[in-house]
């Protein structure tokens, strides 16, 4: 498991919807994942009907930040398919089946993934659309932008296994 585990984690978790769930966990959170504090100490001041109006402000509304990865990269729908059947066959060959109510090229998911995994292909795969992400969150003013900067600056460089 890479040492950045626990970052892509608490990542998952800020990028999903803001219930009970995540508010209960928002203390150990900040502890954790110091990369996040950013985001975590907004999410911690902000009330609860608040941050969940503006997570859907931000990622509901439009697709201008689509949280599914392969919107970034395909585009075109016919074309994500195929994106869709390969994040799939990725999980698979770790031994684990994709099963949640969202798509397998939702981002928490794939972050999930990563830190159970140590796999970080998916996400180095898919860096562009996730820098072009962070910079419309950044010129949108969300903190959300704090959680896209900390994942991708623990993103490796080059794939894993690639030759230099």
């Amino acid at each position: 498991m890479p040492s950045d585990a626990v970052l892509y984690q608490g990542a998952a978790l800020c990028l999903t919807y803001p219930d009970d769930d995540f508010r209960a966990r928002l203390p150990l959170l900040r502890e954790a994942a110091p990369q996040l504090r950013e985001f975590t100490d907004h999410a911690a001041l902000t009330p609860p009907r608040e941050l969940a109006a503006h997570y859907v402000q931000v990622f509901d509304v439009k697709n201008r930040h689509s949280l599914y990865l392969s919107r970034w990269q395909d585009g075109d729908p016919r074309r994500r398919g195929m994106s869709l059947v390969r994040f799939k066959d990725v999980y698979r060959a770790h031994g684990l089946e994709f099963t949640g109510e969202e798509l397998p090229d939702f981002l928490p998911a794939v972050l999930e993934f990563a830190a159970r995994t140590g796999d970080t292909d998916l996400l180095t795969d898919h860096r562009a659309g996730l820098e072009q992400l962070r910079a419309r969150l950044t010129d949108f003013g969300t903190p959300y932008a704090s959680v896209l900067a900390a994942v991708c600056a623990a993103l490796p460089t080059v794939r894993n296994g690639a030759h230099p």
